[in-house]
């Protein structure tokens, strides 16, 4: 194995302890105490939390701005597909050497992933009232993000380029648990306790019925 398939595979160790302690630590902090009297199911909102309230019309956020919302899936997507081919390339290249069709779709893939992960770091910094709610956290978890995706492109396309590769998603892969891409833990936390809480008070699942 060379030394940038070894300093990958320390970066996924280092990556994947700090995110267990952290899921340790919200899990050891429980679930917050609710007085209230319930008025509804927190099942039914948990499941809404995470099917229905995850579509662009029932947030305003995202069916007002649906490109960057389509973009925003995209770039996830090539995100999460990301970590599986960077294990495939370690430990047994020769899945994408062997086939015709995963490296030119993978490449697709991380391609348009990378675009639009640009398209939303450019909107960020062009529109000012963006701008206004930026921190340098999310100009350095956008562009790792993005850079990473880039170059899984690259090398799924070019079959080069791995040497800068496995450094640059590395340095990717300690910056999850430090930046704002840790949301990839927090957010099924937050999505839980969301549905929970307005489950409990019967505002999830949102009844139609009266709101029209």
């Amino acid at each position: 194995m060379d030394v940038y398939k070894l300093v990958s595979l320390i970066a996924i160790a280092i990556c994947i302890a700090m995110l267990l302690f952290q899921l340790l630590r919200l899990i050891s902090a429980g679930n917050p105490v609710d007085y209230s009297k319930p008025s509804g199911s927190i099942r039914d909102g948990v499941i809404y939390s995470f099917t229905s309230a995850m579509s662009p019309f029932e947030k305003e956020s995202a069916f007002m701005h649906l490109p960057t919302y389509v973009a925003g899936i995209i770039f996830h997507i090539g995100t999460f597909l990301s970590f599986p081919v960077l294990l495939t390339l370690i430990i047994y290249p020769k899945v994408f050497i062997e086939s015709a069709l995963l490296s030119p779709l993978g490449g697709v893939v991380f391609s348009a992933g990378a675009i639009c992960g640009l398209a939303i770091l450019i909107k960020r910094i062009v529109k000012k009232e963006l701008r206004s709610i930026s921190g340098a956290d999310d100009y350095i978890s956008n562009a790792v993000t993005t850079v990473a995706q880039a170059l899984s492109a690259f090398v799924l396309l070019t079959g080069g380029g791995y040497p800068l590769y496995y450094i640059a998603f590395s340095i990717f892969l300690i910056w999850i648990p430090i930046g704002k891409t840790r949301h990839l833990l927090y957010f099924f936390y937050a999505r839980y306790h969301l549905g929970a809480f307005y489950g409990r008070r019967g505002t999830w699942p949102v009844n139609r019925n009266i709101n029209e």
